[in-house]
């Protein structure tokens, strides 16, 4: 959410980001609304001084003047009520209007309508190449009884599935490797809940124009698809000390997705499945804009020497304005190479927002005037399975349909090979 003050004074700007980001908000429709919502505020307000006004007068009149006080406070009370109902159902308008308003996207943001456009500024690793008929993820899984899709479609319905035995043992590899790295940069760990109040996905944006895509329970509540906003609701409507910005997490959680946008796409295997399990790094951070941008490279740089440590080949891509969410400033992802498909695939996400969601979430701190400013929020992803499994196994793969373990997994996996019946 953005202050309606600025949006009152950078009509243009807020325009031109809707434009940008592919979005359908109309800026001047907000305005009217928010004239409407001044003007009725204005007359509560004064109605209110009246109602002050005669009651201190009261006490010291006459009987005569009394009961005409009397009569114009009923009257005045009575007009306030309704007033008061008008600003009421007035706001409503004027909130579902505030949280459609697009962050406005950087300026080295490439202007695109949608992944297509996104923009390659760098890559690591060479494209591997084998020397023999290279196998896919669910072939070479099933065959090492890695995974199990014909039951895990019998037992959780399409894209369900079971990792068992050495993809189990990968994912918790990955995970540990994750959290030794990130602890090394200071993250502090944190299990962060899936299930969450609306609030907390209004406050980090993914409510109202994702909703189709999360899953709700029947107590109105949600089930989250990333860490980041449990990790971000943590610290709803609090001050928090200055002095330990940076605040720094690894937030882990299952995570659920209803992939109701991706009708047909991706229907076998580990890319695009409903339950996942994410390790994410959340920084809070000043209101600045040079501190918000250095982290941001920072929380790409850790991302990335996690898949060099790996020894997956990826690339980095620089998302265009149609491919940003509605409070992304910038964002990297990181695509692993995929060789079975022949190309990259997301595994990685890392963003800015300033105080796009903070502001909504009411987290601030005091600044060292005293002044109580919004933090700056940024995140990213760190380790995402079973999606990383994929480009793990596939780049590892021996002629012999074994899997060669990474050498910085070797010592959580407990093995350097992966071969059928282990």
């Amino acid at each position: 959410m953005l202050d309606i003050k600025f949006i009152r004074e950078n009509q243009s700007l807020i325009a031109e980001a809707s434009r940008k980001k592919r979005l359908d908000f109309k800026v001047e429709e907000l305005i009217a609304i928010d004239d409407r919502r001044l003007g009725i505020l204005g007359e509560v307000e004064s109605l209110r001084a009246k109602q002050n006004e005669a009651s201190a007068q009261i006490v010291s009149v006459g009987a005569e003047e009394k009961a005409a006080l009397l009569v114009e406070m009923k009257n005045v009370k009575d007009l306030l009520q309704t007033k008061e109902e008008e600003l009421k159902e007035i706001m409503k308008d004027w909130q579902k209007q505030m949280v459609q308003v697009p962050n406005i996207p950087d300026m080295s943001v490439p202007e695109g309508d949608d992944d297509s456009a996104n923009a390659e500024s760098k890559t690591w690793g060479d494209k591997t190449v084998f020397d023999f008929t290279a196998r896919d993820h669910v072939e070479l899984m099933t065959m090492l009884d890695m995974a199990d899709f014909e039951r895990g479609t019998k037992v959780a319905g399409f894209r369900g599935y079971f990792l068992k035995n050495a993809g189990a043992r990968l994912s918790f590899a990955l995970w540990q490797l994750a959290f030794d790295m990130l602890q090394d940069e200071g993250f502090a760990p944190v299990m962060a809940p899936s299930l969450v109040r609306r609030e907390a996905l209004l406050g980090t944006g993914y409510l109202p124009q994702g909703e189709e895509d999360l899953y709700k329970t029947q107590d109105a509540d949600y089930l989250a698809g990333t860490a980041e906003v449990g990790l971000m609701a943590l610290h709803m409507d609090e001050i928090v000390d200055s002095a330990k910005l940076p605040i720094k997490y690894a937030g882990f959680s299952p995570c659920f997705r209803r992939e109701a946008g991706s009708h047909g796409k991706d229907t076998k295997g580990l890319i695009r499945v409903h339950e996942f399990f994410k390790i994410e790094q959340l920084i809070l951070c000043e209101a600045n804009h040079a501190e918000s941008v250095a982290w941001h490279e920072k929380l790409l740089a850790t991302a990335e020497k996690y898949m060099q440590t790996l020894g997956i080949p990826y690339r980095v891509v620089v998302n265009c304005t149609g491919d940003l969410g509605l409070g992304q400033v910038k964002k990297y992802d990181i695509e692993a190479w995929v060789p079975g498909e022949q190309k990259y695939r997301e595994t990685h996400s890392i963003s800015y927002f300033h105080d796009f969601q903070t502001r909504r979430l009411n987290l601030k701190y005091r600044d060292a005037e005293g002044k109580l400013r919004f933090v700056h929020s940024l995140n990213g992803t760190m380790s995402a399975t079973p999606r990383l499994l994929v480009s793990l196994v596939e780049n590892y793969q021996q002629a012999d349909g074994s899997i060669k373990v990474p050498l910085a997994l070797q010592k959580y996996v407990g093995q350097e090979i992966i071969r059928a019946n282990q």
